[in-house]
């Protein structure tokens, strides 16, 4: 390998452009082990002086500056229009005089010419190195790597339209695809000189890397929930480098369940979202971050903490229209101006091994810390047992509970206290309007007066010790506990070729290169390095599946009081660029991105005029994978693939289906990206240097032609319009359909209401899928229940006493957390109630959390012993009872008891809190909650969190329905704005009627041994709820339903 060669090769790695390499005289050295001619001011150079001429080159650091064959002008760093501005050797150079520039001499080179014909692309084959190196060792690597290039190398070609990057499963656990590369990569070397293949004729000293990447910016920040749309996190943002970590996950103290998600439970992936590993700039001059989409290797690659094998040459980067000039231009601001996105190689590659980057220390702690968790998960959820299920089978639960939820109960379980307030010392602390947390115990802090053992404590529980008694204890357990086999060494990361090619896509073979194109105004193109025959298959293409209103850029103020008005969807700013790259049809709400190297540089050619060779028009064809092919086998296993513990590793000889996603609906596609494919394919034969031309279709081409014909100062802005796609290639399913996550049976009540009773799962309409197997329920009341339990709420006053409340009238304006008993009874006139209605019976609120979620919810519940048989016997009188049976006929319980019973009030919210009232109880407790009172016409009122932990459905309460909310079910009040009292400041205002929003809670469980502890744990939380000596031992006191007793009810209840 020559030195230029190698020089040229050899670029710096800094991340910062404003560092200047000082080291690249050094590489003399790399080349006296290949060549003994080299002279420098006419004298030979030796090995043993060349390591002083590189010392030298090296220590000058800052102080002395180093150029090796610079460009003399701005022409020659023109590249042959390849546009990137780096100093390129065209073939003009004097390869056999080079001026060597340090500390201000400059020393004459020689003896670098071409003696033997150029070693394009060298193929360097290290076996007996490899072989060398410890299995264990890493260190052993690494000294090995930094002394190959003194090593006598073997030199080969590669051929010619051979692949030098393949798309195959990753040689990581659980990380899907991966990059391999076909060919072996020196240290220090850009990974793109290698991996864009050769062509016949192919020199490196003329041409440049066939390609480089690009990247295009995303705008607007506000993609995903609490903003906008119905996902925490929508799949294509995985692909998407942040312009900080996190940016996409609106995570914050207001958003997070109570108790908390582990990240282990969320089935979704994001990503990149949290990595810090690349940056990516807005301007190149003053480094400011953004958040940016790269296809091509920065969106491919997998991270590996110690195996990571290549940087982003930031020097590299570059930034323009390429000569056009906006507004004038219509070209200008239509495609993406940063290009030049080039790597380098931080370790020597050989060939068959995954080009890996690093992500960062974050990303890396947040995939450990998941992982790990899954596995004790797994330990738990198993036991000692052989049953490897994912899922435990539990009587009426639609397909079983999985049993990634046993982390959880074993999380929780793990902290509940072993002393708990009694009813006398919780109803001393919460006279007074304090309510406090017991799990404040863990740190030794006593709040409450007087405290009880809390027997039946997991510790002690005989049933958990059964459950969980295979922690980490068996060897079976404990090579689960250790996770998949993660790589150690290079070997681990590297797979033959022969496995490559017969498994995995090429994505470059040497037959396509980026260049300016023939089309105006287009910026730059693909073209034809060689003869493509008519059929062949030219490029695979992973893609994003995208919502088309992830396009459109709404008006946004993130100085707003609430986040509900932060983006304003009703005034449309603009839309991404990423649009432009985008392909769709326009009766479907999904559209697709290419993320692989060249795809997104292939330009309009119009519809194909023919099929003989240089024929008009496009010359190339978008399809999905063909049947049989390997790109249909890897995608099919790609997107069938599950997540986390249902993560299956690729198989050779599984018939995996052909295309699945055709089958779903774009709302489930849309949660696959980088998972599904589109294979370019050859319209007709097409000549070397040919450019490759897609039809965008007439709809594309109008806009184009309409604004191209406009005047400059006429046009909206930049052009934006997404690429058609040929005929027939979107599925019937895919057109006309909605976007929107919807409830099917929440559709379908008005025309097919429950019967009393009646329990049925929440389930996708897209889909017919459970939103959760384990919690989301819906139940039949009696017809008129909704009714006539409003009426008894209006006649002991409660309703008469939310209008003070969140009015704040003078005497009922709470504070945050502020709590006070009332008697509402005494706010209803004579003639508006019952005799049997007793006016003093006691109800306390309690105004919870304001000033952290900016909403005004109150509970209103009973306070006396009184009100809280008033309240059982009126839910029994109204046909609750109904509901009972049908949960405990479903579920199979033996029993039932409510526990408690709550108002809920509301008239605005910003945010409120994700949460679950009831968890860990061995499935065994609902809360079910029903309307009293709603506001006609809003919009949904309620937020369910998915059992994916991602999606957030937005339900409406309807008349004689109820929510059964399970175990570890999450929900929230959504946000709304029927009347803030802030606005309403005078006195007299407060005293006017207004909408709100009043609903009611009852708690019920099949209270036993498994789960007592903690139902008297949850019980004494930060709810200042009373009553606590119910849960003072077992049985319990009240039953209000119990199987095959028909005259046990709420309003007589059993005893246990």
């Amino acid at each position: 390998m020559t030195l230029l060669s190698i020089l040229r090769t050899r670029r710096p790695l800094e991340k910062s452009r404003r560092h200047a390499s000082t080291s690249t005289l050094a590489c003399v050295l790399l080349v006296l082990s290949v060549s003994s001619s080299v002279r420098v001011d006419g004298e030979p150079i030796h090995a043993a002086d060349a390591s002083t001429v590189a010392a030298t080159a090296v220590s000058s650091g800052g102080s002395g500056t180093t150029t090796i064959g610079e460009c003399e002008d701005a022409a020659s760093s023109a590249d042959n229009g390849h546009g990137d501005g780096k100093c390129r050797n065209s073939s003009s150079t004097d390869k056999d005089n080079i001026e060597l520039h340090q500390d201000g001499k400059t020393h004459h080179a020689s003896g670098f010419g071409p003696a033997k014909p150029s070693k394009a692309k060298v193929r360097v084959k290290w076996e007996e190195q490899k072989e060398a190196i410890p299995s264990q060792n890493v260190d052993a690597f690494k000294t090995i790597e930094e002394n190959i290039s003194k090593q006598q190398l073997e030199n080969d070609f590669l051929p010619p339209n051979q692949c030098a990057l393949y798309l195959a499963p990753s040689s990581l656990p659980n990380a899907g695809l991966g990059l391999f590369s076909g060919i072996s990569i020196p240290l220090s070397s850009s990974i793109n000189d290698y991996i864009g293949g050769t062509f016949p004729g192919y020199d490196d000293y003329v041409h440049p890397p066939l390609w480089n990447d690009l990247h295009i910016p995303i705008a607007d920040p506000y993609k995903t929930l609490p903003y906008r749309g119905q996902q925490k996190f929508s799949s294509w943002l995985g692909y998407v480098w942040p312009e900080y970590e996190g940016a996409f996950l609106h995570d914050g103290p207001h958003n997070n369940p109570f108790p908390s998600v582990p990240s282990e439970m969320c089935e979704f992936d994001e990503g990149l979202n949290s990595a810090t590993g690349l940056e990516f700039y807005v301007d190149i001059d003053d480094e400011t971050p953004m958040s940016s989409f790269a296809p091509g290797i920065a969106s491919l690659a997998n991270s590996h903490t110690v195996l990571n094998n290549m940087d982003r040459n930031y020097d590299a980067a570059a930034i323009g229209y390429d000569g056009l000039q906006a507004p004038w231009d219509a070209g200008a601001g239509a495609f993406t101006p940063h290009k030049g996105l080039e790597f380098t190689a931080t370790k020597s590659i050989w060939e068959g091994m995954e080009l890996l980057l690093n992500y960062g220390e974050e990303w890396h702690e947040n995939q450990e810390t998941r992982e790990a968790n899954r596995r004790k998960a797994r330990i738990q959820s198993n036991g000692n047992s052989d049953d490897s299920s994912s899922v435990r089978q539990r009587d009426g639960f639609v397909e079983g509970i999985d049993k990634k939820w046993d982390v959880l109960d074993f999380r929780e379980r793990s902290r509940c206290p072993y002393e708990l307030p009694t009813e006398k010392g919780k109803r001393d602390r919460i006279t007074v309007g304090m309510a406090v947390d017991s799990s404040e115990l863990e740190d030794g802090n006593q709040p409450y007066s007087e405290y009880r053992e809390n027997d039946y404590h997991p510790s002690t529980n005989d049933y958990d010790k059964m459950r969980f008694k295979g922690f980490g204890k068996s060897k079976k357990q404990k090579k689960i506990d250790e996770g998949p086999s993660v790589p150690h060494h290079p070997k681990q990361i590297t797979k033959a070729l022969s496995y490559l090619e017969d498994h995995g896509v090429c994505l470059s073979f040497g037959k396509l290169r980026v260049g300016p194109s023939l089309k105006e105004q287009a910026g730059r193109g693909v073209f034809s390095t060689t003869h493509i025959w008519k059929g062949e298959t030219i490029l695979t293409s992973p893609l994003l599946a995208i919502k088309r209103d992830d396009f459109t850029i709404y008006k946004s103020d993130p100085d707003q009081k609430f986040v509900r008005d932060v983006v304003d969807k009703s005034t449309v700013v603009g839309y991404e660029l990423l649009l432009n790259y985008a392909f769709g049809h326009p009766d479907s709400p999904m559209l697709f991105v290419p993320s692989a190297p060249l795809a997104n540089f292939i330009n309009h050619g119009g519809p194909s005029e023919g099929e003989k060779p240089k024929s008009k028009g496009a010359n190339v064809v978008v399809r999905w994978p063909e049947e049989g092919s390997k790109a249909a086998k890897l995608f099919g296993w790609a997107f069938t693939n599950g997540f986390g513990d249902k993560y299956q590793d690729f198989d050779p000889t599984t018939n995996y289906e052909h295309n699945p996603w055709l089958e779903m609906h774009p709302i489930d596609v849309m949660e696959r990206s980088g998972k599904l494919a589109f294979e370019y394919v050859a319209l007709r034969e097409i000549h070397n240097n040919e450019e490759i031309l897609i039809d965008y279709g007439p709809l594309w081409e109008n806009a184009w032609n309409s604004f191209t014909t406009a005047h400059p100062y006429a046009r909206s802005g930049y052009f934006r319009h997404s690429i058609g796609v040929p005929p027939n290639l979107y599925p019937s399913n895919w057109l006309h359909v909605s976007d929107k996550y919807e409830i099917a049976e929440i559709k379908d009540l008005k025309s097919k209401p429950l019967k009393p009773g009646e329990v049925l799962p929440l389930t996708w309409a897209h889909n017919g899928k459970p939103v959760s197997s384990k919690y989301a329920y819906v139940v039949g009341l009696p017809e008129g229940f909704s009714d006539r339990f409003l009426q008894y709420s209006e006649e002991i006053g409660v309703l008469d006493l939310y209008n003070k409340l969140l009015g704040e009238q003078e005497g009922y304006h709470l504070p945050s957390d502020g709590f006070a008993v009332y008697k509402p009874g005494h706010l209803v006139s004579n003639q508006t109630t019952s005799g049997e209605v007793d006016r003093d019976i006691e109800f306390f609120a309690h105004r919870y959390h304001s000033d952290q979620f900016n909403f005004n919810m109150h509970f209103v519940a009973a306070w006396d012993e009184a009100a809280r048989l008033s309240v059982l016997k009126a839910l029994g009188d109204a046909g609750f009872d109904e509901a009972l049976r049908g949960i405990g006929e479903r579920f199979g319980y033996h029993n039932l008891t409510c526990f408690h019973g709550s108002y809920m009030g509301v008239t605005h919210c910003d945010q409120s809190k994700m949460h679950s009232d009831i968890y860990a109880t061995d499935d065994k407790s609902w809360n079910i909650i029903f309307p009293l009172i709603t506001v006609e016409g809003t919009d949904p009122e309620l937020d369910i969190m998915a059992e994916d932990m991602n999606t957030i459905i937005g339900v409406h309460y309807l008349r004689d329905v109820a929510y059964a909310i399970g175990d570890f079910g999450y929900h929230q009040t959504r946000p709304i704005a029927y009347y803030d009292p802030e606005e309403h400041l005078d006195e007299k205002e407060k005293t006017l009627e207004f909408p709100i929003r009043v609903v009611f809670g009852a708690y019920c469980s099949q209270v036993d041994e498994t789960n007592f502890a903690m139902l008297r744990h949850i019980y004494d939380g930060d709810d200042p709820a009373p009553f606590a000596d119910q849960f003072t031992q077992l049985p319990m006191k009240e039953i209000h339903w119990e199987r095959g007793t028909p005259s046990v009810s709420l309003a007589m209840p059993g005893m246990g």
